[in-house]
């Protein structure tokens, strides 16, 4: 593999002696097409500052607003999905997305960062960005920047598969005044308003949105009640039965911008969740989940403290409450030969709050070079814990694991000792180095460096290093080198459970990997992107048995993965107002314990558009999704999760006045019947179906 990345990346030497078809230069014309399709040329998380896409040291995609708004994409789910190496999946508990980026697959995806204008929402309980996620909407959404490959060198913990920066709109984004509505299948409805403009000196953006959804009810034929059932001789499933996917959401956000100031804050509120498949696989049409986020960054940018100094500042905090508003069935009434004539009720609680300082220095008064370094404190903490359930587990012998119904038989306040987890906090100090030198003609080299220490787990260090060189002025090659860690989750380190218990001395996830990218402008109208790479990801974190006579399971540092891909990425502007894009990822990933595949995640992963702007204002934007079936994992005898192919349809309509913009959106348009994988623990037998046809209509007015 390494071989094969080292002929792609001197295959770009090779092309400086070919002629090139055309040289691509700004136009008049392409000036047009900025307008129409939206400007996607740089990035600002490859470095730390706004840079050329082309130029970047990593393998990034850019996705803008007027993206956005031609696939009337309604979720941000929606737009990860046209990610080449990105394929969102699900798991069970509220069909949370899962985040597979590069075939990366885990039971909560906390190896993928995603930030918000910067800052991580990485929650600390599961280390994901939350059990109860609940969807996020896009018309806020100027632009989502994606980085496939490690990011730890300069963004610390679980930038480790990849980075999703969401940067939300600013002022002069918006600017004006918009409102607007959108209704669709399964009742779902959404009103936003959003504003931009001019306080005094200080620029203001703020967005407020209200939606809910009855959610797609999906058939599921068996649970893990089912499996029970087979076992007592009972009754007691809900299945064949139907998934529960509805929500109520707020979300909120307010910009304040002076000079190099900036001020922003959000908040994300999800209530009334449906459980999907159920909590813990038994299905659960009652049971609601809900949690809440609230933060806020204020931010320092490119303060000039002289002639090649910049100062960067920021300060965030974020705030996460998974409140769940009653017990959730985890098992149905009859569950366990009957023990529970009421249904098997829990509620895990949490509280948390997280605190981050930064600081980076940017110097640029060495010739050819471009300094930057940073440090910074996170201070975590899970303060908070509480769970309401009608059962305790044994703790030893042979039935360790087992639930039984409390003396009472009701719900009631499990004890601190007994209780899932206990408030934790985790401190965190780190310090960066970054210099990006141009040592030679069309040649940069960009290699860095970070340290974190750890208050719970000791310290970690992560390198990167990437070469970009301009072949000529049509052809970029890079190649890339980087290592990045994935911190465990508390729940890994300290949840109390006997059948799965927290260990306090794992250590976190690495992962080394190197990579080989061209970006190739074959004409003034079309340029592909083609990428290699191969990693090694060792101490990964699973359960593994106890030693006997030991009952139960715990974490530990137990695995190693190896893995290899390539990506490829196009956009052809075949005529003015023409354009096709899209993707396609090959990926292969194997444990190297036993040499069989990791599973769940699709080794082929294709996704095409078409965005056709008429002159008369209709836009029409089609997209073909194919997911290759997905083989299990070792120890999982079902057969492989079968493939997929979606059609969704997106028509913009003309405007019947000046202001108006007007979008329907047709998903799965043929009702293909489409599915993720289930985990066997699950016992969701016939994996997790997503929606069939569904239609979305998007009204917005703007004065």
């Amino acid at each position: 593999m390494r071989r094969l990345i080292g002929l792609v990346f001197l295959g770009g030497v090779c092309w400086t002696a070919v002629p090139s078809l055309a040289v691509a230069q700004p136009t008049s014309e392409e000036d047009e097409l900025a307008q129409v399709y939206g400007d996607k040329t740089t990035v600002s998380i490859a470095t730390g500052t706004v840079q050329s896409l082309r130029r970047a040291p990593a393998v990034a995609t850019v996705i803008t607003a007027q993206d956005i708004a031609n696939m009337g994409a309604a979720d941000l789910d929606q737009v990860l999905e046209t990610v080449p190496g990105l394929h969102v999946s699900r798991s069970n508990l509220a069909y949370s997305p899962l985040y597979q980026i590069r075939g990366i697959v885990s039971e909560f995806n906390p190896q993928v960062l995603m930030l918000q204008n910067g800052v991580p929402m990485t929650t600390l309980y599961v280390g994901s960005r939350g059990v109860v996620w609940g969807g996020l909407p896009v018309a806020n959404i100027a632009r989502v920047e994606v980085i496939r490959g490690p990011g730890s060198a300069l963004y610390g913990a679980d930038a480790y598969a990849g980075i999703i920066n969401i940067v939300t709109k600013g002022a002069a984004d918006i600017a004006g005044t918009e409102v607007g509505a959108s209704a669709g299948s399964f009742s779902t409805r959404d009103v936003w308003f959003q504003h931009g403009g001019k306080l005094g000196p200080v620029s203001v953006a703020a967005f407020l949105r209200s939606g809910r959804s009855d959610g797609a009810r999906e058939g599921i034929p068996s649970d893990a009640q089912t499996g029970f059932d087979a076992l007592f001789g009972t009754h007691a499933s809900l299945a064949p039965g139907r998934t529960s996917l509805g929500y109520d959401a707020l979300d909120a956000g307010l910009e304040l911008a002076l000079g190099e100031w900036r001020l922003q804050a959000g908040h994300k509120r999800r209530t009334d969740v449906g459980t999907g498949a159920g909590a813990s696989g038994a299905l659960d049409p009652v049971g609601h989940v809900a949690s809440q986020r609230s933060h806020a960054n204020l931010a320092l940018n490119d303060l000039a403290l002289g002639r090649n100094w910049r100062l960067n500042l920021n300060a965030s905090v974020l705030s996460y409450v998974q409140q769940l508003p009653a017990p959730v069935v985890l098992f149905p009434a009859g569950a366990f030969g009957g023990a529970f004539p009421n249904g098997m009720l829990g509620s895990p609680n949490t509280w948390e709050r997280q605190t981050r300082l930064g600081a980076a220095l940017v110097y640029a008064g060495w010739s050819g070079h471009q300094w930057r370094i940073g440090v910074g404190h996170d201070d975590l903490d899970l303060y908070r814990t509480r769970e309401y359930r009608n059962f305790s587990l044994i703790t030893s012998g042979p039935l360790t694991g087992l639930p039984i119904p409390t003396p009472s038989g009701q719900v009631e306040l499990a004890p601190v000792s007994e209780s899932f987890l206990a408030p934790h906090r985790r401190q965190v100090s780190y310090a960066y180095v970054q210099d990006e030198w141009s040592f030679a003609k069309d040649w940069t080299l960009t290699g860095g460096v970070r340290r974190d220490r750890y208050s719970d787990f000791g310290s970690t260090t992560n390198p990167r290093l990437a070469l970009v060189w301009d072949a000529s002025l049509d052809i970029t090659a890079k190649l890339l080198y980087g290592s990045a860690f994935r911190a465990p989750s508390f729940d890994e380190q300290y949840g109390v459970n006997p059948v799965t218990a927290g260990n306090a001395n794992i250590q976190p996830e690495r992962i080394k990997t190197l990579e080989a990218a061209v970006q190739w402008q074959l004409q003034r109208s079309l340029q592909v992107g083609v990428n290699l790479y191969s990693y090694r990801m060792s101490d990964l974190i699973k359960t593994t048995p106890n030693p006997a006579p030991a009952p139960g399971a715990s974490y530990r540092n137990a695995f190693e993965r190896r893995g290899h891909g390539g990506e490829l990425e196009w956009t052809w502007d075949a005529q003015r107002d023409l354009r096709f894009a899209g993707g396609y990822g090959y990926q292969r990933s194997t444990e190297v314990q036993t040499d069989t595949p990791a599973g769940y995640a699709p080794t082929h992963h294709l996704n095409a558009r078409a965005d056709w702007a008429l002159r008369n204002g209709l836009n029409i934007n089609a997209r073909i999704n194919y997911v290759s079936a997905r083989a299990r994992a070792a120890g999982d005898n079902r057969p492989p999760v079968p493939g997929s192919t979606t059609l969704d349809l997106t028509l913009r309509l003309p405007a019947v006045r000046e202001g108006w913009d007007l979008s329907l959106a047709a998903l799965n348009l043929f009702n293909a019947d489409v599915r993720e994988p289930s985990r066997p623990s699950a016992g969701i037998a016939d994996d997790l179906p997503l929606p069939r046809r569904a239609f979305n209509l998007i009204a917005g007015y703007r004065f």
